[in-house]
């Protein structure tokens, strides 16, 4: 099994467009693969690009707020992991 680190909490779900925001508090950058966990969420997604405040970014760390499209639902306090 891989190893996963917690880097975030899902913030904000945006359900028209498929896109969580994470509050990091840990490295994140495109091309990871992140698993979001809650009660009823279980995701990986590869992070193909994500935005700082509607600007494209490569990468991002601790106290930023990061929106990335996912292929399905997640929940406000979800645990988001990097998948190492």
């Amino acid at each position: 099994m891989a190893e996963e680190v917690l880097i975030g909490t899902v913030s904000h779900w945006f359900g028209k467009i498929n896109v969580i925001g994470i509050s990091l508090s840990g490295p994140l950058a495109v091309g990871d693969t992140i698993h979001i966990q809650g009660h009823t969420t279980d995701l990986e997604e590869k992070i193909v690009s994500m935005q700082v405040d509607g600007q494209d970014v490569t990468e991002a760390g601790p106290g930023d707020s990061v929106g990335v499209k996912v292929s399905d639902r997640a929940r406000v306090g979800d645990q988001v992991f990097k998948v190492k």
